[in-house]
This record gives C-alpha cells, structure tokens and sequence, in this order.
C-alpha cells in the first residue's frame, strides 16, 4: 500500500451524527422564525394594513408551520417503520392531532370569538382528506397501476365509524330543539363527546388488537423489511422537536387569519380550510407516496385515519375546552356544505364497497373536492 492509498483512508467521511444534523436543517429556521416572532411579532404585525407585508407574513409563518408538520410526518414514518403497522400511524394521526387542537384553540382565542371554526374545520378536513387526496391518490396510482387493491374490512372499520360521527357532529345539531340555532345543550355535547371518544377507542382496540391484519395490504409480498435509520428514541425527540415551533407558531399564525376574515371580510370558513391545510398536508404528501409505491391500504390508513382522528378526538377535546374556556361552539352544517358532506361520505362507501379501486373513482372525489373549493366562496 503506497502512500496515496493510505492519505485516501485516512480521510473520514461524514459522521453520522452529522449526516443527521444536516437532515435536520429545517427545524433550525423554524427555531429561528420562532424567535423572531416572539420577541418582534407585535412590530410585526402592527404593519398588517400593507398587502404586501400581509402576504408575506402569512406565506412565511405558514410555509414554517407546514414544514415542521413535515418534520412530524418524516419522523412518524420511520417510527413507522420500525413498529410496523398499525402503530406507526397511529403515531402519525395522534402528532397531526395534537397539531390540530392546538391550532383550533389559537385561532379561536384571537381576534373574534369564531363559534364554527370547529364545524368548518371538521368539515374541510373531510373535504381534503377524503376528496382530495384520497381522490388524487387513486388517479395517480390508477395511472401507474391501473388497479389497486385495499383491504375491505379495513376500509368498512374506517367509514363505519365515521359515517356516524360525522352526522352525529355536524348533522344532528342543525335538528335538535332544545337550543336555539345548529348547536347543543350541554347535555347533548356530553353525548357527543363521550360517543365519539368511545367509538375511536373501541376503533384503536380493533386497529391495534386481534384484528390489525384488517389494516395491512391484502397483497403485500415479503420483502426485506426496511429499517430506519437512527435509533428510535431519536426519532421520538426529533418528533416532538418539530412539534414545538408548530406550538408556538400557530398562534402568530391566527393573527394574519383572523385579520383577513375579520378585517378584509373573507368568507369565515376560510380560517377552518387554513387549520384543515395544516393538518392534512403532511398525511397527503405521506399518502399519496404510499399509493405511488402500490401501497394503497397505507394510503387509507393514513386519510381515513386522519378523517377519523379529527371527529373521534378533536371534538372531544374541543368540546371539553370550549366549555372550560367559555368559548360558542356552532357544530351544524348548512345548506350546500350539508349536502356536500352527506354525498362524500355516500361516495366514500361506494368507493371501498370491493376490495379494488381504478381510476374513475379518484376522478369523482376530486370533482367533488373541486366543487367543495367554489362553493366555499359563491355557496
């Protein structure tokens, strides 16, 4: 061995610890936006009236929210993969819940008293989720696979808890009379809760216990199974790391918001779609990848999970700190929104009535997540 040879070893390559930290690059800017927002933010905002300083404000705090949701989803996916499913998801829906509750409360407690932000985004979320992406999945695996298979009793779990919830959430208020309007007595929130909060527990018992095969892909072949990197611990801090500025920005983020629905007059909904947006990103971009891989059933996991996880804990939780708070909360939809609500769900159970999906079924949840979109302004 030459000398050459031995100065060509010598040189280390990088760490990895190093190679971590620069995978990590993003959660340094969120610290950053974080602390400028902290000690600035009411310089910051108090220049809201220019368009301009509006938009980027708004374009800033919400790309840093969206990118350390990211961070959650990439961390989720490796303690994915390292517990196997359902578990996996379960990390991932319970992190994009906790991120939903908290952006729901910030919103609500600045500016006005929003009493339906709860209501739209509940409602939005099932748009997004189940039009949208779970539409764009479909069409998207359909075009590299033609067909896709799922796991029936996996999907029937899924929509047979979430058909109810649903009606039970945003439905039922608009035909109660003890109260005035589409909300309900205290209790009437009770049996909300507690029947959503049941249901989503017995679910995790299913999901979790003797019947986690309803939720692998029917098709599955062995293959080598793919192991993370990094030790799992890691993966669990990195994860709540990530967590942290979503915490502490989303509430800077409700300012921006609160001042185009309260002061520019845009529709109220839009602070719902805004917090909808946050939540399901993350589980779309993760979904929508599975599908590409052929790993359809992921992909359902993953919405209808997301979908399911937004009414069987976050009205729970809403409700309980509604009333703690002192806050109004108006549940039931209206006119088109009801409809709209009632045909997706119909949609839905029709769509995973067999255990294949094709093409034709992503192109009608997405037409019906596009007519969701223009009637969110001239419904």
């Amino acid at each position: 061995m030459d000398a050459s040879d031995s100065a060509t070893i010598a040189v280390p390559g990088p760490s990895g610890p190093w190679r971590r930290i620069k995978r990590e690059w993003f959660l340094a800017i969120a610290v950053l936006t974080c602390a400028i927002f902290v000690l600035s933010g009411d310089v910051i905002f108090a220049s809201l009236g220019n368009y301009l300083t509006l938009g980027l404000v708004f374009v800033w705090l919400f790309a840093v929210v969206i990118g350390s949701a990211l961070g959650v989803v990439r961390h989720a996916e490796a303690i994915s993969r390292r517990l196997g499913e359902p578990y996996g998801t379960l990390v991932l829906t319970l992190s994009i819940t906790a991120i939903e509750v908290m952006s729901i409360t910030a919103v609500m407690l600045h500016g006005e008293n929003n009493p339906t932000l709860l209501r739209d985004t509940m409602f939005s979320v099932v748009m997004i989720l189940m039009g949208g992406t779970i539409g764009l999945s479909l069409l998207l695996g359909a075009l590299r696979h033609r067909e896709q298979s799922i796991n029936l009793q996996g999907a029937n779990a899924y929509l047979g808890v979430i058909v109810p919830l649903a009606v039970l959430s945003m439905v039922l208020p608009d035909f109660t009379s003890t109260t005035d309007g589409p909300t309900l007595s205290l209790v009437q929130q009770i049996m909300l809760g507690t029947i959503a909060g049941g249901l989503y527990f017995t679910f995790l018992l299913i999901q979790t216990g003797r019947h986690r095969s309803y939720f692998t892909q029917p098709d599955a072949v062995e293959r080598a199974e793919e192991q993370a990197s990094g030790a799992l611990p890691l993966h669990f801090g990195l994860l709540l790391a990530y967590i942290v500025p979503v915490v502490l920005l989303v509430e800077q983020l409700a300012r921006p918001i609160d001042y185009v629905i309260e002061t520019l007059g845009a529709p109220h909904m839009v602070g719902g779609v805004m917090v909808a947006i946050l939540v399901a990103t993350p589980e779309g971009i993760g979904g929508i990848k599975a599908a590409l891989r052929n790993e359809l059933q992921t992909s359902v996991n993953v919405f209808l999970g997301g979908v399911l996880a937004t009414i069987g804990l976050t009205v729970p939780i809403m409700l309980v700190l509604a009333h703690m708070l002192g806050l109004d909360l108006i549940l039931g939809l209206q006119s088109s929104n009801l409809v709209l609500l009632m045909l997706m769900l119909a949609v839905s159970v029709i769509t995973f009535s067999s255990g294949r999906t094709n093409l034709l079924q992503g192109a009608v949840h997405l037409l019906l997540f596009g007519a969701f979109l223009i009637l969110l302004f001239e419904g």
